[in-house]
């Protein structure tokens, strides 16, 4: 394309006033109120979540065993002296289990999945690190050349 063309279709444009270049950005202000840009996650913020996962793992394995148990042994005292009521507690037990072990699940997931993106971001940081250190070893071998 010639310059002499490329100056006639943006006067073309101008004139329609219909069509309009946008440059595709960020949004200047989302009313967020803080910085802009990529999402920044800390490494005390990933060990505050992991925790929290964890002990959310630990303390409900106690408690919903101790819930666990005490159903169970009312099911089994309500079936024991005839009443229908036992089989639709050992019912409900039987889901809570099964719940329970879905919540488990769930919070071991996030634990291991935090720890293998620790990983990770340390072998890509170390990674980084060589490469860069590389290209430094590279520009000494350069300068030290340039002063022959």
């Amino acid at each position: 394309m010639a310059w002499d063309e490329w100056e006639q279709l943006k006067t073309t444009a101008a004139d329609r006033h219909s069509t309009r270049m946008q440059l595709n950005q960020y949004p200047a202000d989302q009313g967020g109120g803080g910085t802009q840009g990529d999402l920044v996650v800390g490494h005390k913020d990933l060990e505050a979540v992991g925790k929290a996962a964890h002990d959310l793992f630990n303390d409900f394995t106690t408690y919903s065993g101790h819930a666990r148990v005490a159903s169970e042994a009312a099911a089994g005292g309500l079936k024991g002296e005839g009443f229908a009521l036992g089989d639709a507690l050992d019912h409900v037990t039987q889901r809570w289990n099964e719940q329970t072990k879905t919540l488990l699940d769930a919070c071991a997931h996030i634990s291991n999945h935090l720890r293998s993106t620790q990983n990770q971001h340390a072998a890509d940081d170390s990674y980084i690190a060589g490469t860069v250190s590389s290209i430094a070893t590279l520009d000494e071998g350069f300068d030290d050349r340039k002063g022959h």
